[in-house]
């Protein structure tokens, strides 16, 4: 029993094969932004330390809350209280205790951002790490940049065929890059792409907002292509 030509997994001189990757990288706007929050407490007993801790930890909250829809997600990360210890003689005595919670806030409305970041670092004893810039998982850029990626695979396959007086046939695979067993495109490092700024505890009473400019995001997208295609002109 004879294969069918267009069903082989290689092409023939009748039904000759391109093979072609599109790619696409579209730079956007991005759509949410977080910020690490950390609320430190220092007692010389486990007691003050706790409630000074969670006092702050809950004004924290309390502020970041107070902003309603703007606020997509917030996450409590860690909690520790250490001991700090100190030589007296030969032995070893509690000098301190040290108590630390770590907080993420996301938001989407930037507006509100500049005016968190500062009302926070003006807390007692608080720091805020940020922004971190980044689309959601559903964005439709990600989709976009995929069509444009597959429309550039088109393009391209039609190109090669025209140069050899042939045009295209059908499509016989469509994978993403690493479907195949092919090298994955390699994404930037952790951190990469994000702009990062520190802010640190401040004595004025009133601090004015900061001035946060987004970060456009890259979204990249790549797809392996081949097709089928008439015979060529030669």
């Amino acid at each position: 029993m004879t294969q069918d030509p267009a069903h082989q997994p290689y092409g023939t001189p009748e039904v000759p094969r391109v093979a072609v990757r599109g790619e696409a990288r579209l730079e956007v706007d991005p759509e949410i932004a977080r910020i690490g929050i950390t609320v430190t407490a220092r007692g010389t007993d486990r007691r003050t330390a706790l409630e000074d801790l969670t006092r702050r930890n809950n004004t924290v909250l309390d502020l970041v809350k107070s902003y309603g829809d703007a606020i997509e997600k917030l996450e409590t990360g860690a909690f520790s209280i250490n001991p700090e210890l100190t030589r007296h003689g030969r032995a070893e005595r509690i000098r301190a205790y040290h108590g630390t919670v770590r907080i993420t806030a996301e938001l989407s409305d930037f507006t509100a951002l500049g005016e968190l970041t500062t009302r926070l670092a003006d807390l007692e004893l608080t720091s805020v790490d940020g922004p971190w810039w980044a689309l959601r998982p559903t964005s439709p850029a990600h989709g976009e940049a995929r069509r444009q990626a597959v429309l550039e695979a088109v393009q391209r396959a039609r190109e090669y065929a025209t140069a050899l007086g042939a045009d295209l046939a059908a499509l016989v695979e469509l994978a993403d890059l690493g479907a195949e067993g092919a090298l994955p495109f390699q994404t930037p490092a952790t951190g990469a792409g994000m702009r990062t700024m520190a802010f640190s505890a401040s004595d004025e009473t009133t601090a004015p907002p900061l001035d946060l400019e987004p970060q456009r995001q890259t979204v990249h997208a790549q797809v392996n292509a081949r097709f089928t295609m008439t015979p060529p002109q030669l």
